[in-house]
């Protein structure tokens, strides 16, 4: 596990200032996101905080440094300490928030319900150190304070860093069941049967072609055609006697 060196802020904040260190080269070094150490460059993060030299406190060797400020894409090394220091494991539970940040959570809790409604309660409460109670009041609009409530990037105010933040919402992202499709209806024809050619009508038999008899034709008597002839000649005869 690469290990991060004492009060990473206050590196940052002096590396920032005093080198020409990259910002990924920052941030991988003190373990911060890039962001955070683009704030700080921005004077919007760590404001107030006084920087540390790290090579006056021993965990950075000037050589490292100048070797990192020549070549942007070499990452910083810890020097190696001369006394183990035994890695401290944090507590499982909420995460600690300062009795001077706590009057900002709900803010922080109503910003994450809006950007980020995927996330699960437990999920706030290991970002910014709530209960499922107070996370429920604030989704129901229940909370006593309700109307003087403003959304607020729980990073922004210092309770959470953006790395466990992004961490959180992959998380979330990753257990999210994906989209099922639905059937939509018709689809387009494939190139295969748009281009096809259309299918030939079948060619009937040359007996068959023959055209068939009306039912009228077929009833017709002979002898009775030709007694209505002799009367039409008949009546032509007497009608030229009379003229």
């Amino acid at each position: 596990m690469s290990q991060t060196p004492l009060m990473p802020k206050a590196t940052a904040v002096w590396l920032v200032e005093n080198t020409s260190l990259t910002f990924e080269q920052i941030a991988d070094f003190c373990k911060l996101h890039p962001l955070e150490v683009r704030g700080i460059a921005d004077g919007e993060v760590a404001a107030g905080i006084k920087g540390l030299d790290p090579i006056t406190s021993g965990q950075l060797t000037r050589e490292e440094l100048e070797r990192a400020a020549k070549n942007p894409q070499h990452h910083l090394r810890l020097a190696e300490r001369k006394v183990k220091v035994p890695e401290v494991k944090r507590a499982k539970g909420p995460r600690y928030t300062p009795v001077s940040k706590r009057q900002d959570r709900p803010n922080a809790i109503l910003w994450l319900l809006r950007n980020h409604p995927e996330l699960k309660d437990s999920q706030i409460i290991r970002l910014v150190g709530t209960t499922k109670s107070t996370i429920a009041q604030i989704r129901d609009r229940t909370h006593w304070n309700t109307q003087q409530l403003t959304p607020i990037d729980p990073v922004s105010l210092g309770l959470a860093s953006q790395i466990d933040l992004d961490f959180e919402v992959a998380r979330a992202a990753k257990d999210r069941p994906a989209a099922v499709l639905q059937d939509t209806g018709s689809t387009l024809l494939s190139a295969e049967e748009t281009t096809a050619p259309a299918p030939s009508a079948p060619v009937q038999p040359f007996a068959d072609m023959s055209r068939p008899k009306r039912q009228e034709e077929e009833a017709i008597d002979v002898d009775s055609v030709f007694a209505k002839l002799k009367q039409l000649k008949r009546d032509d005869a007497e009608e030229d006697d009379e003229g």
